[in-house]
């Protein structure tokens, strides 16, 4: 059997997968996707979080693969494939964002102001 049908039965590997280190924020934001030893290409980011994204990437990429994100008035940000479905990808960053930086970030494509509970 493969990894892929262990993973997606078994109750605790799919819990675990929604135990988030941060809050995930649903947003669309052009973005340039590369991982290594490839090519970079036009991507849209659909959902942004402290510790990591999910975006578009039509080819199967495998976990562990070290990837960067581009957003538009940023550095490339390094990244790690968690996981791959259905041409989207989800990845951790090496380094957590900065809040300042990701509140920025959800302010320019959202259009309206962050508010952070302390």
């Amino acid at each position: 059997m493969s990894d892929y049908l262990i993973q997606n039965r078994d109750p605790y590997f799919a819990a675990a997968q929604e135990d988030r280190s941060a809050p995930r924020t649903r947003i669309t934001i052009p973005a340039t996707l590369r991982f290594s030893g490839a090519r970079g290409y036009q991507s849209v980011v659909h959902d942004l979080s402290l510790s990591g994204f999910c975006a578009a990437a039509v080819n199967r990429i495998h976990p562990g693969t070290v990837c960067w994100l581009t957003l538009p008035g940023l550095e490339a940000l390094q990244a790690e494939v968690i996981w791959w479905d259905n041409s989207l990808v989800g990845c951790a960053f090496e380094q957590l964002l900065s809040p300042i930086v990701h509140d920025n970030i959800l302010t320019r494509w959202r259009g309206e102001p962050v508010y952070r509970n302390l």
